[in-house]
């Protein structure tokens, strides 16, 4: 089998910060569209209207207002569909919990993921040492910093198999 070469530039991943998250509600679908956008360099991380529809019935999501996904949605959304991949649902539904109370503020546990999933998809992908490092210092920021290894790692795995089966 002949090496396979994989686009650098297919894993530049740069996730909204909080504060860039849409200030107005957006719809379902377009929530589903913009976290999908989002996540797209990520190959098969994806999130549907029924996958979103289902976090608010487990819980793992809180209902809309009038029908609108703020921006704590859109944050959790990112990151629930992210960590899907790797978790099973009993995990993720405690991974979320996890990852909200990590740091002073949910944006800032948010923020924090962005970069720590950043720096994971450098290391994976590039073997780049991240420029910024958050400082982990619980069990539980452990935890979120491994959790974005093994999503970066999983999509680079998943990414090599995809390109190889089209060669076969």
């Amino acid at each position: 089998m002949e090496k396979t070469e994989q686009n650098p530039a297919a894993m530049d991943l740069h996730l909204p910060r909080y504060a860039e998250l849409p200030r107005l509600g957006l719809y379902l679908e377009q929530a589903v569209e913009y976290v999908n956008e989002n996540l797209a360099a990520l190959g098969d991380v994806r999130l549907t209207s029924a996958m979103a529809s289902s976090y608010v019935k487990h819980h793992l999501l809180s209902h809309p207002q009038r029908r609108q996904y703020g921006r704590d949605h859109l944050a959790r959304l990112v990151f629930i569909a992210a960590a899907k991949n790797v978790l099973p649902l009993a995990s993720l539904r405690v991974a979320v919990e996890i990852q909200q109370g990590s740091r002073e503020s949910f944006a800032s546990a948010y923020d924090c993921f962005c970069t720590e999933l950043e720096n994971a998809v450098r290391v994976a992908m590039h073997r780049q040492i991240p420029e910024e490092v958050i400082a982990v210092e619980t069990d539980q920021q452990k935890m979120l910093h491994n959790l974005a290894l093994a999503i970066a790692y999983r999509s680079v795995v998943d990414r090599y198999f995809h390109t190889i089966s089209a060669d076969l």
